[in-house]
């Protein structure tokens, strides 16, 4: 009986308990830096499978490793276990009893898929080349997010190759989502404080509006995509938020705007502030005034190497078929993942997990979303078939 057949006769089993992790951790979500009962439930989940030598590299983060009969490389897979501060909508019988906290990016699901795959792979020690490490990291959903922490922490020395996958509700459950090369964006936001001098309404002329040069700031950023970077190139500057004025008779000294930058090449990322600053700077000095300018990097694009990407297309299709297979386009979210590739190279796979009722679905993030259940048992079989695959 070959490796990946014993896998799928150990995966059915357990696919009803993977939805009841999945069920609990949704009732009881926890936000980011706090997820301390996400991760004792982890951290003792993991401890009775047996064969595994468990640890928390962070306060509320947990790393188990799978040493394999013989020897061989390093291979990590990684889950995310924080919720969003989010009030939950959808009424299901496992709703969050949590007030304004919900998980509504899947993270439940990726726990407990992970966490499914662990206890299966501890079956299949002894066929095992190598060691898989299994990562439940903290913290995905806020900057600077708890992959930088658990690089630092040393989870990834050693690593050969790291895999992670998403749940997503843009396409079906059954369906694997794969794009090689970059797959999520550069992911910064910005501040910008716009000072000029306040006065009384119906006397302008003696003072320096920040309003109107704000209005002129924020309709000369947008020039920098439209004119000045490269159409090849995708890109996305938001302004979302403008803040100032107390008083419909007052013109303020100030205003504040906010927003963000989504790219994908490192240039024009660079380009795109050094533009942006420029802008701001010439505005303001035309009309008097003075700015603060502050842009903060955040997470970097998740590039997929394309061997391994390659390999996990095959697996997906000698045990999913074909049409299980979708190429997708790179994504304009940000996705901390990105911190694992530095140490080494990998793939970040998206699940299906939209229901046939279009009704039912909903975007990340969103106080209704949900997922077709159903998605569980692909993802914990990708997670088990590409370790088995791997390793073997």
């Amino acid at each position: 009986m070959t490796i990946v057949k014993t896998a799928e006769d150990l995966v059915e089993p357990i696919k009803s308990t993977v939805i009841q992790w999945r069920r609990n951790l949704h009732q009881n979500p926890e936000l980011s830096y706090q997820e301390e009962g996400t991760s004792q439930f982890v951290y003792e989940t993991l401890q009775s499978f047996g064969d595994l030598t468990v640890t928390r590299p962070t306060k509320t983060s947990v790393m188990a490793q799978l040493k394999g009969g013989k020897p061989g490389k390093v291979l990590a897979l990684r889950a995310d276990i924080d919720a969003l501060p989010i009030h939950e909508k959808t009424e299901l019988s496992f709703s969050s009893q949590k007030p304004r906290v919900m998980h509504a990016c899947g993270h439940d699901g990726h726990t407990a898929m992970l966490l499914g795959a662990a206890k299966v792979l501890t079956k299949l020690k002894n066929t095992i080349c190598g060691e898989v490490r299994f990562i439940f990291q903290h913290a995905e959903e806020m900057f600077p997010g708890g992959a930088k922490e658990m690089v630092e922490a040393g989870v990834m020395e050693g690593v050969d190759e790291v895999f992670g996958l998403h749940l997503f509700p843009m396409f079906p459950a059954g369906k694997i989502g794969l794009c090689s090369g970059p797959f999520t964006a550069n992911d910064d936001v910005f501040d910008i404080e716009i000072v000029g001098k306040g006065g009384h309404a119906a006397q302008p002329h003696q003072s320096v509006d920040p309003i109107a040069i704000g209005a002129q700031v924020v309709s000369n950023l947008q020039h920098i995509l439209s004119r000045t970077t490269d159409p090849l190139h995708d890109a996305v500057l938001s302004i979302t938020e403008f803040h100032g004025g107390t008083a419909k008779n007052i013109i303020p000294d100030f205003v504040k705007l906010g927003g963000g930058v989504r790219s994908f090449d490192a240039q024009v990322r660079q380009d795109t502030v050094k533009n942006m600053e420029r802008i701001v700077k010439g505005v303001t000095e035309a009309h008097q005034a003075s700015y603060i300018f502050d842009y903060h990097y955040g997470y970097d694009s998740v590039y997929n190497d394309p061997e391994l990407t390659g390999k996990i297309e095959e697996i997906v299709i000698n045990h999913f078929g074909a049409n299980s297979l979708l190429i997708l386009q790179p994504l304009l979210i940000g996705e901390d993942f990105s911190r694992y590739l530095q140490k080494a190279p990998g793939c970040f796979i998206g699940i299906g997990a939209a229901f046939k009722n279009d009704e039912l679905n909903y975007p990340l993030h969103h106080p209704n979303f949900n997922i077709d259940e159903n998605s569980l048992e692909i993802g914990l079989k990708l997670l088990v078939y590409i370790a088995a695959t791997l390793l073997k």
